[in-house]
């Protein structure tokens, strides 16, 4: 969409993107200038983003039993 054009619209576009989470692209001359996209409250950063939705069960910090580290040998096979 043209800058001019966006101009007009641009409060109906802003309520647009808003409820349908879509995005547009606003040109000057035929050449990509700006974005408009739904303003989405996420975390800033990746670290802790699910912290509410993953549970950890048992001991994580502790070393593994000595059987993970245990060659199977032939046991593997059968």
């Amino acid at each position: 969409m043209n800058a001019s054009e966006f101009s007009k619209k641009c409060f109906q576009l802003m309520a647009e993107v808003a409820e349908d989470g879509g995005e547009v692209i606003i040109t000057r001359y035929g050449k990509p200038v700006a974005r408009l996209l739904p303003c989405n409250e996420e975390p800033a950063a990746w670290f802790g983003r699910n912290r509410e939705s993953i549970r950890i069960l048992g001991d994580i910090v502790s070393p593994m039993p000595s059987e993970w580290y245990e060659d199977p040998g032939d046991e593997a096979l059968t």
